[in-house]
């Protein structure tokens, strides 16, 4: 079997996507089924995996320009597919996979990953020229593919109800989390951390995107509602990349940095995510809203129990391994933060079940699950019109 795999996503900072995409690829890679596996970047073929590495300076600002520039992405939108098409033909013979929404025209067999469906369900939590450009290009993707991959089976339900595409041409494949989060020596973690100024089992941790689906708000109201002896022994510690409409929030965030009881580290390097995972006291996860909830699994497979909301694909990947509340239930989430903090009794049982929970997941039967999806393309009839 001929796969096109497009690897535009793995690019830094190296968000939920970009990691599924990075795994997915390293791991069809060893399959011996899989023929050939080209990498589709841009308008081009690459011979390897791009590695995720620092940003050029500026990059992420003139990317957001340039998709503020309600011309430039349109034109961007309506030209790109012509010259994607060009580039593409003569090979036929392979499936091509987007794995971050996008399908290019393409005359071979075509799949398409959705992640969640955030762009018109939770359009408020979007920049406006994202939410413009997104719609356009996932509503063409449906009519293009000839199956859907989805993280989640609440994504699958959501798309399949959402499109009207056939629920028996979606196939759920769960993500997973990398072999490099797993519990750690204290005497492993203080080098790294002590360079961040923290201490292991001394901090409770938010990873992800500062943006408003990810709920943060809502995790800084709860613990500023904590004891502030508790606030001090076990400050809040956020990692991730700054994202849209977090002005105000980062301005709260200094607020409680000034305060001695919350440390922002934004965007952290792969090598020191897992260390800083591995220290924390607790996980915090109050997302509106996700097609997965990568973190959850990764503070899990790190041996550090977790607090998350029961909102969408949440609870179906959590399972009981978890202590769950409504994201909007600003008490109930303070009330099991203080629990994950000072009842080791609850600490135990919840860290233990985590760690057999991640392990449920992996990125090998994810590689294994999806390679069944092209398989089973090959038999799909398909249709070249668009």
């Amino acid at each position: 079997m001929k796969v096109i795999l497009a690897t535009d996503a793995v690019k830094t900072p190296l968000t939920g996507i970009g990691r599924y995409v990075y795994e997915l690829a390293t791991h069809l890679e060893q399959l011996p089924s899989v023929e050939s596996l080209r990498f589709f970047r841009g308008f081009r073929f690459e011979s390897e995996l791009p590695k995720p590495g620092a940003a050029p300076p500026g990059e992420n600002r003139l990317r957001r320009r340039l998709l503020k520039s309600r011309v430039a992405a349109e034109t961007y939108r309506v030209i790109s597919p012509f010259l994607k098409k060009r580039i593409l033909a003569g090979n036929e013979d392979s499936i091509f996979h987007g794995p971050n929404f996008y399908l290019p025209p393409f005359e071979g067999r075509r799949v398409a990953t959705f992640h969640d469906l955030s762009i018109f369900n939770w359009s408020q939590c979007h920049p406006v020229e994202r939410v413009r450009y997104m719609r356009k290009e996932l509503e063409v993707a449906v009519k293009r593919a000839d199956m859907l991959v989805t993280d989640s089976e609440f994504c699958r339900n959501e798309v399949a109800s959402f499109f009207g595409f056939p629920s028996e041409k979606i196939r759920a494949v769960p993500l997973a989390c990398s072999e490099v989060f797993h519990p750690r020596d204290f005497s492993e973690l203080q080098p790294v951390l002590g360079r961040l100024g923290l201490k292991a089992d001394g901090y409770c941790l938010f990873v992800g995107t500062i943006e408003p689906r990810k709920n943060v708000d809502a995790l800084i109201d709860a613990y500023s509602c904590l004891p502030a002896a508790l606030r001090r022994k076990w400050p809040l510690v956020l990692v991730g990349y700054r994202g849209w409409s977090s002005d105000r929030l980062h301005e709260r965030i200094q607020a409680a940095e000034q305060n001695g009881w919350l440390r922002y580290l934004d965007y952290v390097d792969n090598d020191t995510l897992p260390c800083i995972y591995a220290g924390a006291r607790l996980f915090t996860f109050p997302s509106l809203y996700e097609g997965f909830g990568l973190p959850i699994l990764e503070a899990m497979a790190s041996g550090v129990p977790v607090v998350c909301s029961n909102a969408s694909s949440l609870p179906e990947v959590a399972g009981d391994a978890a202590a769950m509340c409504d994201p909007q239930d600003v008490e109930a989430l303070t009330r099991l933060i203080a629990e994950g903090l000072e009842d080791d009794d609850w600490r135990g049982k919840f860290r233990s079940l985590g760690i057999s929970r991640a392990s449920d997941f992996s990125w090998q039967r994810c590689a294994e699950e999806t390679f069944s999806v092209y398989r089973d393309v090959l038999s799909c009839p398909t249709d070249v019109s668009l």
